[in-house]
């Protein structure tokens, strides 16, 4: 199948600068702009005892730079209209903002001051900390955030599958020495990553990449290990069972990658998928049930959700397990239109500079900015036996949290 819209191919630019720094920017004709620095050091990268380092670095970086106060990191980016914002993953920890174009410049300097100039204070540290304390409590308290973080658990052996924010040990742990030498040692422009996306000329973009000092570090990845388990929990004080399947998928680089999307698609994306139309509109077994696919050049993950009543909760498992399996009669119509439907929706996110950012930046991330352009091409390719072959799983991981 070829999709073809005839769209103009955008204006496109990736460069490794002398600094070390690499260079991603999309040129648009809106007039907004997205900025982002970003370190490609994340939870996957943290030891057992500093798990959470990566979560809580990004917290207090907005606690004051040598060149703005706590007051005025916000205020330099919304008082000119524009959003500011963060966030931790496994793979890497990103800073960006939204802004006018006309303000590109003032974007890019709160961006590069945020990754280079954080003070730490000890004050500020330490009333951050028991912020990220009660952070991980709300996670455990939240029986949807419970389940997903508990699947992972299941899944992967220590210390991936801890939690992005770490636990409240880990986290009481982290001292202000330890804060700052981990980001000494990682924070460098070689492993940074300055994304635009809007209405600016790429000598614009150079201009501000160029201020990164030249800093090189090294980073040392930690193993990723594989493993299957199931659980069952009780708790007070809840009325609806939550409950996780969890599958390994194949990795961002690998051959079927684009085939575990359109999987996903078609067993747990939206109303229209089949895990929606079985559990919850044809039986009524639930008002949540849906699929995730996590994908990245390290790992890869999908995992199904339902919120029912505890006595279904085995009758779901079976039920979505039976949709997994019968993915592999799929038929070629409904594979096509999966693949249709891909289409649709990465034109759509298309449509905001700041999703474009990421996802140009989770591609760089797995090896290749420009990947990104391939999607539509590379989606059409999929082969209807590529993603029946994903059915035929041999293990799988199972998380329930029930009312006692």
């Amino acid at each position: 199948m070829i999709f073809d819209d005839n769209m103009k191919e955008p204006e496109f630019h990736r460069k490794k600068l002398d600094n070390g720094l690499t260079v991603i920017f999309e040129k648009r004709d809106t007039p907004v702009v997205a900025v982002a620095s970003s370190v490609k050091f994340g939870a996957q990268h943290e030891s057992e005892n500093n798990k959470g380092i990566s979560h809580f670095i990004e917290h207090l970086v907005f606690k004051g730079t040598k060149n703005r106060s706590v007051t005025e990191i916000p205020e330099d980016i919304e008082g000119k209209g524009g959003v500011l914002n963060a966030f931790t993953a496994e793979e890497v920890t990103c800073f960006w903002n939204k802004m006018p174009a006309k303000h590109f410049s003032l974007g890019a300097d709160v961006s590069r001051d945020l990754v280079l100039n954080p003070l730490f204070e000890a004050e500020a540290l330490e009333r951050e900390r028991k912020v990220i304390l009660e952070e991980i409590k709300m996670y455990h308290d939240n029986p949807s955030s419970f389940v997903l973080e508990k699947i992972k658990e299941l899944m992967y052996k220590k210390p991936f599958n801890m939690s992005i924010a770490g636990t409240h040990e880990s986290v009481k742990g982290l001292s202000r020495e330890r804060v700052m030498e981990l980001f000494d040692s990682i924070y460098s422009t070689n492993n940074m990553i300055f994304s635009v996306v809007g209405d600016v000329e790429f000598d614009e973009v150079l201009v501000e990449a160029k201020k990164f000092p030249k800093i090189e570090k090294t980073i040392r990845k930690m193993p990723i290990v594989k493993k299957k388990g199931e659980s069952i929990e009780k708790r007070k004080g809840i009325d609806q069972a939550h409950s996780v399947l969890g599958f390994h998928m194949p990795k961002l680089n690998d051959k079927n990658r684009y085939a575990a999307e359109v999987f996903d698609s078609i067993l747990g994306g939206g109303m229209s998928s089949r895990l929606f139309q079985e559990i919850r509109e044809k039986r009524g077994l639930c008002y949540a049930i849906k699929s995730h696919l996590e994908q990245s050049k390290d790992y890869s993950y999908l995992l199904i959700y339902s919120g029912t009543v505890k006595e279904k909760v085995e009758e779901i498992k079976k039920l979505a397990l039976k949709e997994v399996k019968k993915l592999g009669e799929l038929k070629k119509s409904d594979f096509e239109e999966a693949k249709e439907r891909l289409i649709g929706l990465r034109k759509i996110s298309k449509e905001k500079s700041d999703s474009t950012m990421i996802e140009l930046l989770q591609e760089e991330l797995g090896g290749d900015a420009k990947r990104y352009y391939e999607y539509e091409n590379e989606v059409g390719k999929v082969k209807l036996e590529d993603v029946r072959a994903l059915s035929k799983f041999k293990e799988y991981s199972f998380v329930a949290l029930v009312p006692e």
